[in-house]
């Protein structure tokens, strides 16, 4: 059934690529070279050599950080060792990082494969991490909660749910209750490669709580990160292979109703938003076939956008940081504290700029 299928994809794709909007290149935007911008003083990250593909601040300025990333035809350089969430505190100028620890005896560290974060703080000012995980080329969600006098995190609990089969990146609304990305449609990971191929655009954002989960967006060709504004009222999800964000009015019953789209010359990853000015942050890749086809001679570039008033009619995109991949490449993430950027990548390092 499963070969039925993938042939029934392939010829649906060579009609398809009739049409050059289809090309699997210009999805990738296999072309395109990055003019360096440069910021006036960064400096790598001490203690990130494999990966920071996504990461969260608190308002404290204590930084979670999701490393050591495995995923399917993407490089890791270290493949044999399970990932791990880092500590980073923004607010010392000697800009290293800590293992956190995990407790609670149900958890498997030895599969531990962490993708995008996302922090909750209740009412009591109890921090909770929620992880994408990739345990055995699955998909879960695990629920941290984060004791700030230990350094470590209390592992909760671990979410499974046929709506959440290929899980990228999520946005927490409350301790168990968050918005995710599935970036494929396709469990088998030979029809996945044929869905990324032929650009179907099946994959969805779910809506996930203890009560109630659902499908509140779908049709994207490859749906990555997701966030959600300071007011909680508008979601928005990266579209990475037809490089747009999109922007979508959230409901009290937690439905989504799209607003509009933004599109670029870039490949856009996770979504940071600044809590005080609701500006957005993109981690972005330039072109994404040299992050999907790695050569150490001709690595992928890194490049980050600041999106101001997204809401309004002429939203202003300004590149704020773009590199050849000398220095870091395969920029997944960017985010802000106190006029400081740190950037995270998907397999390499991580590093903390001034603005």
């Amino acid at each position: 059934m499963a070969k039925l299928i993938a042939l029934t994809l392939l010829g649906m794709g060579l009609a398809l690529f009739k049409n050059h909007r289809f090309s699997y290149q210009t999805r990738l935007n296999a072309l395109r070279e990055v003019q360096p911008i440069e910021l006036p003083n960064c400096n790598l990250v001490k203690g990130i050599e494999t990966g920071s593909e996504d990461l969260e601040i608190l308002p404290n300025g204590l930084a979670f950080i999701s490393s050591g990333l495995k995923y399917p035809g993407i490089k890791s350089f270290d493949p044999n060792n399970p990932g791990k969430i880092l500590l980073m505190d923004l607010n010392e100028e000697d800009q290293t990082v800590l293992e956190l620890g995990i407790t609670g005896s149900k958890f498997d560290l030895s599969s531990f494969n962490p993708h995008g974060i996302s922090t909750f703080t209740d009412e009591d000012n109890a921090v909770y991490l929620l992880v994408v995980n990739h345990p055995d080329a699955k998909s879960t969600v695990e629920l941290f909660k984060f004791q700030e006098e230990e350094k470590s995190l209390l592992h909760l609990k671990t979410i499974r749910h046929k709506l959440l089969p290929n899980v990228n990146d999520i946005v927490a609304v409350g301790p168990e209750h968050f918005y995710a990305t599935n970036d494929h449609y396709f469990l088998d990971p030979y029809l996945k490669s044929w869905e990324m191929y032929l650009g179907l655009a099946w994959s969805y954002v779910v809506y996930y709580s203890p009560s109630e989960v659902r499908v509140v967006a779908e049709g994207f060709d490859f749906a990555n990160g997701i966030n959600i504004s300071p007011d909680g009222k508008y979601v928005y999800v990266a579209e990475l292979l037809a490089h747009k964000i999109h922007v979508y009015e959230k409901h009290a019953n937690w439905t989504l109703t799209p607003l509009k789209s933004l599109e670029f010359n870039t490949l856009v990853d996770n979504i940071s938003v600044d809590p005080e000015t609701g500006d957005l942050w993109v981690g972005c890749h330039p072109n994404g076939m040299k992050v999907f086809f790695y050569d150490s001679e001709n690595p992928p570039a890194s490049e980050v956008l600041q999106i101001q008033n997204i809401l309004t009619e002429e939203p202003k995109v300004t590149q704020v940081y773009a590199e050849n991949g000398t220095v870091l490449q395969g920029s997944t993430v960017a985010s802000v504290y106190k006029g400081k950027l740190l950037i995270g990548t998907v397999f390499h390092k991580a590093l903390y700029c001034e603005l």
